[in-house]
């Protein structure tokens, strides 16, 4: 994995804005369009902020989560709703946002509609991830209910996944449409995520499921 250590939070940000601009901005020059995928949590929101107010053809970009809790989207704990506050405003209003949620009772009742509308969208132009100190990214948790199969080369692009750590049932991008974007990026902080993501390059992928895409990506951290 390619490791960049920064000085500090505010100038890795930055940075991470800088890039991801840059590859949507080439994506959209050679290809006419372009898939950004995020994450939730609040790790990314000074990237989206940055990420919302450039000057970039956001009408050719679709947004799409990595991975969604199964709440209302006006829900605290929502991933589209941090989305909506954060990047989608200013000029990036403009996005197409590709849905993780529609109204039913669980995530399985509509997940032949959302996974077409992902499909659509595929292969992603620039992936941004998050990781928890668990090893998970996306919401592929160590011990899910349907890991191995959300691992597998032949797993479908969207599943839904449920863990006792995950709280809520979630639906998550699988492994193969991860490790499928032409840039990926992971953005972490502290000395704990440190620690733990050099850790996961020695386990297993159902151990630390965010080793499924250390090969291609780039590990931005700060302290």
């Amino acid at each position: 994995m390619n490791f960049v250590a920064y000085p500090d939070r505010d100038l890795m940000m930055l940075a991470v804005a800088d890039q991801i601009a840059a590859q949507l901005r080439r994506a959209i020059e050679v290809e006419g369009l372009a898939t950004f995928s995020v994450p939730g949590g609040t790790t990314p929101g000074p990237v989206f902020d940055i990420l919302s107010d450039l000057d970039l053809d956001w009408s050719r970009v679709a947004v799409l989560l990595n991975d969604e809790r199964w709440v209302p989207v006006d829900s605290p704990r929502s991933n589209t709703r941090l989305l909506r506050e954060r990047l989608l405003r200013g000029r990036a209003a403009a996005a197409q946002l590709v849905p993780l949620y529609a109204p039913a009772d669980a995530p399985e009742d509509v997940l032949a509609q959302l996974t077409e509308g992902v499909e659509t969208v595929l292969p992603i132009t620039v992936l941004l991830l998050g990781m928890g100190a668990d090893m998970h990214t996306a919401s592929l948790f160590p011990g899910a209910d349907h890991l191995a199969e959300a691992l597998s080369d032949d797993a479908p692009p969207l599943m839904a996944l449920r863990d006792e750590a995950a709280g809520e049932p979630r639906l998550t991008l699988t492994a193969p449409v991860l490790r499928d974007a032409m840039h990926s990026h992971i953005l972490i902080t502290g000395a704990e995520k440190r620690a733990a993501i050099e850790r996961a390059a020695t386990l297993p992928e159902l151990q630390a499921p965010v080793r499924t895409v250390l090969k291609n990506a780039t590990i931005h951290w700060a302290d």
